[in-house]
């Protein structure tokens, strides 16, 4: 297939006359257009070109849980994801028993090679901070333990991405495990110090999770104002931050803090959808045994006491970056493609270039998505894709 008479989005810029050919789902020529009949032609109509968005942090969809473990829930919760222009996704645990995470870590194991979207699992909990649980639930909680670590570590192969509170005692051993086997870890929903942080750095964290969001920040010890993990992450070059860039969890003096902080290359959108995404306002649902609403276009508690992840679609949040924060529209997508295929060694992910996979995401000069690609076939809309033979 040859995807013509687009305008091509790259980190650097966009760029206008490119045609990508794509064979056996990978790209195989980015050249210039040229005005020559040939078979199997999709015309873009001068739309945007960009490679489809991978998220690091997807709980849910339509009433669906990554808890379920259950090959429907994945497939429901990937093809919402998939109107939102994301060809990959993790699909994201709660803080739940370790079997109930190690439930979640088989059935993606058992089904990953059919469902085109799964990257892998991001096990969000329950190593964290009891203090920044956010909508977590506090009766699993709990700190890493060997055997803990070594269940897990059984399912290497799936999980791409940890987030745990460094300043657990166990956690710092537990981050080198886990970065030994390649498995990206992010701090979050954690109360550290700036010295935890440092020392979590040390033995291989790289990332921190939803950035302002149940995080530590500067405050007093003793007589003495001390970082927390917010500001490490602010302040190391190399740790890439998440960011739910949806207008809700984050404002946005703070989103431009972050990226004057940080650039586009340090950051990271991540949805952070849990089951409330795409339900209609009011409508109520359950994260893990919370019970939630939808308010407002962002997930909460049902008594309203805080944020349990948002109701967005990547592409919201590109929008939301571009629209509210004035950032280019190259960057925004880059945040959305290719830095978070980088964090977790995606190397065929998030780029359009020759060699990777044909993961493709059409948008309307507004920012719709119009069409979704992935390994160049179409998964939206479910419908034909528009050949030209």
């Amino acid at each position: 297939m040859i995807f013509t008479n687009s305008r091509c989005i790259f980190p650097d810029g966009i760029r206008d006359g490119i045609d990508a050919v794509v064979e056996n789902g990978k790209i195989v020529d980015l050249r210039e257009r040229t005005d020559r009949r040939e078979k199997n032609i999709i015309d873009l109509d001068g739309n945007y070109l960009a490679p489809g968005f991978v998220d690091l942090h997807v709980h849910g969809a339509v009433g669906r849980d990554s808890m379920e473990a259950s090959t429907e829930a994945f497939r429901a919760i990937c093809d919402f994801h998939a109107g939102g222009g994301t060809t990959s996704l993790l699909l994201t645990t709660a803080t739940a028993p370790i079997a109930a995470i190690v439930d979640v870590l088989s059935a993606v194991r058992d089904c990953r090679s059919s469902i085109k979207q799964i990257a892998g699992v991001h096990v969000e909990g329950p190593f964290i901070s009891k203090n920044k649980r956010g909508a977590q639930r506090e009766e699993f909680i709990r700190e890493p333990s060997p055997d803990s670590i070594a269940q897990l570590l059984e399912y290497a192969d799936v999980i791409k991405r940890v987030t745990l509170a460094p300043e657990l005692p166990g956690a710092i051993e537990a981050i080198a495990q886990f970065h030994a086997r390649k498995i990206s870890v992010s701090g979050g929903h954690s109360d550290a110090w700036d010295d935890d942080a440092r020392a979590a750095f040390a033995r291989g964290m790289r990332s921190v999770t939803h950035t302002f969001n149940c995080m530590s920040s500067a405050r007093r010890r003793g007589i003495y104002c001390v970082a927390g993990l917010l500001e490490f992450a602010l302040s190391e070059p190399e740790t890439n931050c998440e960011l739910i860039a949806d207008g809700h969890h984050v404002s946005p003096t703070l989103m431009k803090m972050l990226y004057r902080a940080k650039g586009a290359a340090g950051i990271c959108l991540v949805t952070d959808a849990i089951a409330g995404a795409g339900l209609a306002e009011g409508s109520q649902f359950s994260l893990y045994g919370r019970d939630c609403i939808v308010k407002g276009a962002v997930c909460v508690l049902a008594d309203g006491s805080a944020l349990a992840g948002s109701a967005s679609r990547m592409i919201d949040l590109v929008r939301t970056l571009v629209r509210d924060v004035d950032l280019p529209l190259h960057e925004a997508i880059a945040m959305a493609t290719e830095n978070p295929a980088r964090a977790i060694r995606l190397e065929t992910k998030g780029r359009l270039a020759v060699g990777a996979d044909a993961d493709f995401v059409v948008l309307s000069q507004k920012l719709e998505v119009l069409q979704t690609f992935a390994s160049g076939a179409q998964i939206f809309p479910r419908s034909p894709n528009r050949i030209h033979p």
